[in-house]
């Protein structure tokens, strides 16, 4: 067996960086950022007023001074005038402020009759214009990679950017083995339970941009784990879920290897998910994960998940971890690297009272995983570990 990180590097070996695309902004929410782009106007691209008022000379403010309202400026619309002493433009909010002005007072503080406006005594310093440039200039970056967010799309919109070079989504075959499964939906014989394995995965690949192609389920007989590996053929990673183990029935490992796999290894020291297999076929990656439905999350989560960060060019990194306190005292760890369902309340964590790798509905009300080392001695209330946000 290897350790967790050794494991990581291993698959992280096995993956390449997908090519770049072009995307409309429209549809870029969500896709990871392949390169610099740069800004291709100036935001704003003039003086803006950031009130509605009146435009006038800072110079001439004070209270009680009058001034003759020569025109208008709206959003879209500026005064094509200079202004000149005494005078004042009516000015609305988003409007370019006119030349000769550097002033807005608000509406609140003027007293207008017909086209003369008296101030007010409640002017501030404030010139309530907003300066050109003041969010960006043009050639402003927007740094790569980044996973776009509403609030970049916003930002691209902004700088002029209709077309987004993108990372390619990455097609991921899933492919569950079993004699015992069917389908959700369909009606399981007594002996038989619902796929869910596929689809929980499938889920938390495509949450992290990736396409997921679920295959048919294949069945305990070499001929049909070989049509699935056919119809995996063309995606940039395979997944297969169960029959990795050693029994009769697990079949993975040798039909794999009998179409050209080159195992990279096989069995990682941790809980849940030790009979974890990975290696190339042809040129795509494949991952063999265990079939129980937690044991198949859980590593899904642990590897799965940084390797399709990895192919999106956001780096070779591990599962985000941070610590906090525990909530409870905890008893000593075996000599695997445990994964443990958990839950965090008032700033702490508490560990879920069964962990058996079978409990879906302990993993679906689970809000982390809490991270035990090899061998680690038990830890008192208070104690910090580490902890895997779900």
């Amino acid at each position: 067996m290897i350790s967790v990180p050794e494991a990581l590097d291993n698959l992280f070996a096995l993956t390449s960086v997908m090519p770049v695309e072009h995307v409309a902004l429209r549809h870029a929410n969500g896709r990871v950022l392949s390169r610099e782009v740069t800004a291709q106007r100036t935001q704003p691209p003039f003086a803006a007023s950031s009130m509605d008022g009146y435009a006038l000379r800072r110079a001439e403010v004070e209270l009680d001074a009058m001034f003759k309202v020569v025109g208008e400026a709206a959003a879209g619309h500026r005064y094509e005038g200079s202004l000149r002493a005494g005078q004042a433009v009516r000015i609305f909010t988003g409007a370019p402020v006119p030349d000769g002005a550097d002033f807005v007072v608000i509406q609140e503080d003027v007293t207008r009759r017909g086209d003369l406006i008296t101030l007010g005594y409640k002017i501030g310093s404030k010139d309530n214009i907003r300066p050109a440039g003041g969010d960006f200039v043009e050639g402003t970056p927007l740094s790569a990679p980044r996973r776009l967010r509403p609030a970049d799309i916003a930002l691209l919109a902004a700088m002029n950017i209709a077309s987004v070079p993108v990372y390619v989504k990455p097609v991921v075959a899933i492919i569950a083995t079993g004699d015992e499964l069917v389908q959700p939906g369909e009606s399981p014989g007594p002996d038989q339970i619902i796929a869910s394995n596929t689809y929980g995965l499938a889920a938390t690949l495509e949450e992290l941009g990736a396409t997921a192609r679920l295959m048919p389920i294949a069945r305990d007989n070499a001929a049909s784990l070989k049509r699935s590996f056919e119809l995996a053929q063309g995606a940039d990673l395979i997944i297969t879920i169960g029959g990795a183990s050693v029994g009769d029935h697990d079949l993975v490992a040798p039909v794999a290897a009998e179409l050209g796999m080159q195992q990279s290894f096989y069995k990682v020291a941790m809980r849940p998910g030790k009979p974890l297999m990975a290696g190339r076929l042809e040129n795509t990656a494949m991952v063999g994960l265990p079939g129980n439905p937690v044991s198949a999350m859980v590593c899904g989560c642990i590897f799965v998940a940084p390797m399709i960060r990895a192919m999106l060019g956001l780096g070779q990194q591990p599962a985000p971890e941070r610590l906090m306190p525990l909530a409870a005292d905890i008893p000593a760890n075996g000599p695997r690297e445990h994964y443990m369902r958990a839950n965090l309340v008032n700033g702490m964590v508490t560990a879920a009272s069964r962990q058996d790798s079978s409990l879906l509905s302990v993993l679906a009300t689970a809000s982390a995983l809490m991270v035990r080392p090899p061998n680690d001695p038990a830890q008192p209330t208070g104690a910090m570990v580490r902890i895997i946000d779900l």
